[in-house]
């Protein structure tokens, strides 16, 4: 690709190619996009279901890029009655065109390479499947049934790994980072060695562990600007413990910051007071704005301290018993907040 396309076309200063080939990488989230600088533009963009959108781009350029398309595409309407030409070396957007053309380019053409209209580029299905001479009924079925076939062995593959490892079958809902991995694999290519034991649990897990940290202090930003809610969520192990789950929520989303074992300390108002004053003094107090529990008896109590103990900080009970609460009159004469938020 030649430098007067990357000057012209803003894309390229938010994403590096890989290995010289259509792959690009995304500066804002690392993530390698296929398809040339077109799909990656969507990528920056976001909202296109076949491209997956970047979490990070910030606002700004993903207005520069939407403009950029949108005035490209403009360009490209007004000049529709001229012949479809394709430079090799500028991979600005020709490459998702060129995939589903119209009838005009079409003609355009078969215009330039005969009556015919045969091309030259070969998809990696070719490999496995010799492609059809054009004009010959049943081409596109060939590569329909080639590609069920080898995605057929890939599933049964994976099928067969889960059911050896022992794994739970729901684990394939997790669309978001089981489609990234799929997707990954898929770039690779044939000849992919799986990982190894050690850097699973060794390198790999201290990157998700830094990548987790991040995210929490994007939300803590969160927590200094708006406040936050402190969501304490009891229940019982299969072992007989009492588990509290903590949640902080607030408008960058919920997060889950730690689980505590309460076995010795569930029903007695003062030690559950003590455990929100905790999380409350962990946090900072100056940003906690209510703290959400169900509405046993303990809770209401420590509930009553927490309030006394912090002016700016309500107890409140979750919405699931706050029907319950008003119909028994368990707080007539108080004011309950029905949601997290003002407005919401």
């Amino acid at each position: 690709m030649s430098q007067r396309s990357k000057d012209k076309d803003p894309a390229w200063r938010y994403g590096d190619r890989v290995n010289e080939n259509t792959n690009i990488v995304c500066k804002f989230c690392n993530k390698i996009t296929t398809g040339g600088i077109y799909r990656f533009k969507f990528h920056l963009i976001g909202g296109d279901r076949n491209v997956t959108s970047c979490p990070k781009c910030p606002p700004e350029v993903r207005d520069e890029i939407k403009n950029f398309v949108e005035k490209k595409k403009e360009q490209k309407n007004q000049m529709s009655h001229q012949p479809l030409v394709t430079n090799l070396d500028d991979d600005d957007d020709d490459i998702e065109e060129l995939s589903l053309p119209t009838k005009h380019g079409r003609d355009a053409i078969s215009s330039r390479h005969g009556s015919t209209g045969t091309s030259k580029t070969k998809s990696p299905i070719d490999c496995y499947f010799p492609k059809k001479p054009e004009g010959k009924s049943g081409g596109k079925d060939v590569q329909k049934i080639a590609k069920d076939i080898l995605r057929d062995r890939a599933v049964r593959a994976f099928a067969r790994w889960v059911y050896d490892a022992g794994l739970p079958f729901n684990c394939v809902n997790y669309t978001d980072t089981f489609g990234d991995f799929i997707e990954a694999v898929g770039q690779y290519g044939p000849g992919m060695k799986p990982p190894t034991y050690h850097e699973i649990r060794g390198p790999y897990l201290n990157k998700e562990v830094e990548e987790t940290n991040k995210i929490v202090e994007e939300h803590k930003v969160a927590w200094n600007k708006y406040g936050c809610s402190i969501m304490m969520d009891k229940w019982t192990a299969r072992t007989g413990k009492m588990i509290i789950n903590v949640l902080v929520n607030s408008p960058k989303g919920s997060l889950f910051l730690e689980f505590i074992d309460a076995s010795d300390s569930s029903t007695d108002h003062i030690k559950i007071f003590t455990l929100f004053q905790d999380i409350i003094e962990k946090i900072g107090p100056s940003k906690v704005v209510q703290v959400v529990t169900d509405n046993a008896s303990e809770n209401v109590k420590a509930g009553g301290m927490v309030e006394g103990a912090y002016k700016n900080v309500y107890w409140t009970p979750c919405a699931a018993h706050l029907y319950q609460l008003n119909l028994r009159g368990h707080f007539q004469g108080k004011t309950l907040l029905y949601s997290f938020w003002p407005g919401r």
